[in-house]
């Protein structure tokens, strides 16, 4: 049974999954929109919003909890300027995933993560 689990193993061990998201949302914040798996957009469309919802926020202890996530230090000055003003209508759902075609070599199904 899965019942009350939140996180998706994605076929990994745990710090390599750890990794692989931070990296994904890394990624995703920094271009906009990237072409994943399906099973993964879903799984960095949570860590994704939590950040750009610690943006909006934009306290001392929420710029130190990004850094502790992202990659990029300026990435996330940059997001910490940007977010409030561009999602301050926007009450979540700050991603979209769009399905696309799927992956030629095992027939993974491919999508779309992107920012709103």
């Amino acid at each position: 049974m899965r019942h009350r689990r939140r996180t998706p193993h994605l076929n990994k061990p745990a710090d390599q999954r750890k990794a692989l998201m931070r990296a994904l949302t890394t990624a995703l914040l920094r271009e906009g929109r990237i072409t994943t798996t399906k099973a993964r957009a879903k799984a960095i469309r949570a860590t994704t919003e939590k950040m750009i919802t610690l943006a909006k926020e934009g306290s001392l202890a929420a710029r130190r909890q990004a850094l502790a996530y992202i990659y990029d230090k300026e990435l996330v000055r940059s997001l910490f300027e940007q977010a409030p003003e561009r999602y301050r209508d926007r009450a979540g759902g700050y991603t979209r995933i769009l399905r696309t075609v799927r992956r030629r070599g095992d027939g993974a199904e491919m999508a779309v993560i992107e920012l709103v």
